[in-house]
């Protein structure tokens, strides 16, 4: 469904302007919600939308006829605009993590499901190429990921400096680029995590959030992934490192930062491709996904409850780190 009312909350988010294009051909934009409306990019966004940047969501929530949300922003005060739109029937897109624990996002998955209300996560990577070259492998038996995006400074320059703190953001890293790549593992199983283990490091940049984190985590039937994610790479139009292996009952799939990709298959035959690793195109057809999805209720996009098994083994990491008290 193209063109119904739409909002955006917490439109300085630094993956808005990667859904802009696609928000301005598939949504009637009439209200654009930022805690500081002043900010520049806030301020082109809703000139390029052309609607009213207005610094008060709750007055967007009440809005008429709205058929559609986006929801953005410090993660702190996310479930309390998700149960907002939930009150009024509004089917929302909510950026990971919803909340800042997995209590506040089992809140708002129980509270949409019991209501009706549909909502999706931009889980970007589902569907996009590193997912389809993975997959060559089959169902994984042993996977690994690594993603080391830029320093945490990159928050401070683009307007986002409640990243860096642990209250607003939740944790560092592995709350913010952890979950796709947990997702990408656990889909490929068709399994939750059953255990796991982790390490997070703050040595690098010394903030408050890590910079660092690995984890480890094991199916009930064995399966296993290595899951690195940080704040290490330096700045540059580089924009990150990645690499990614997976090996199952098909062979042994891999990629490299440069888009480098083999699959060696159990009779020794080796596929060489070239693929673009870099996951900032992925949000435009994402928006586009949720256009097309809106009348069925977002339905082949991922759900809340997916995201709810996806984080828990990463707010478990962090009760791991903090004396084994969960992100409840």
């Amino acid at each position: 469904m193209t063109h119904v009312r739409t909002i955006i909350l917490g439109a300085s988010h630094w993956h808005v302007p990667l859904c802009a294009q696609a928000i301005a051909e598939e949504h009637d934009v009439v209200g654009v919600s930022d805690e500081d409306v002043s900010r520049v990019q806030v301020k082109e966004l809703a000139a390029r939308w052309e609607t009213d940047a207005e610094a008060d969501w709750q007055k967007l929530v009440d809005l008429p006829d709205l058929g559609l949300a986006y929801v953005f922003g410090p993660h702190e005060g996310m479930a309390e605009k998700c149960m907002a739109l939930i009150e009024r029937g509004i089917p929302f897109v909510v950026e990971k993590p919803v909340g800042t624990s997995l209590g506040e996002l089992g809140t708002v998955r129980q509270a949409a499901e019991a209501a009706g209300v549909p909502a999706t996560v931009p889980l970007v990577q589902r569907g996009g190429p590193t997912e389809k070259w993975l997959a060559k492998a089959g169902k994984p038996s042993y996977q690994r990921a690594s993603f080391i995006a830029g320093p945490p400074s990159r928050y401070l320059e683009n307007s986002n400096p409640w990243m860096l703190d642990p209250v607003k953001a939740g944790g560092g890293c592995l709350a913010n680029l952890g979950p796709h790549f947990v997702d990408l593992f656990l889909r490929g199983c068709d399994e939750p995590a059953a255990d796991v283990d982790s390490r997070l490091s703050s040595v690098l940049h010394g903030q408050a959030v890590e910079d660092h984190a690995s984890l480890i985590i094991t199916t009930p039937e064995g399966r296993e992934a290595i899951v690195e994610v940080g704040y290490a790479f330096p700045g540059s139009p580089l924009k990150r490192y990645c690499s990614f292996t997976s090996v199952g009952e098909a062979g042994f799939a891999s990629l490299n930062s440069d888009g480098t990709a083999t699959f060696t298959a159990l009779d020794g035959t080796t596929e060489i491709d070239e693929i673009n690793v870099d996951s900032d195109p992925l949000y435009d057809p994402f928006v586009r996904n949720v256009a097309r999805t809106l009348e069925d209720g977002f339905r082949g996009l991922p759900t809340l409850a997916q995201l709810e098994n996806v984080m828990r083994p990463i707010w478990q990491a962090y009760g791991n780190q903090h004396g084994g008290r969960e992100h409840a």
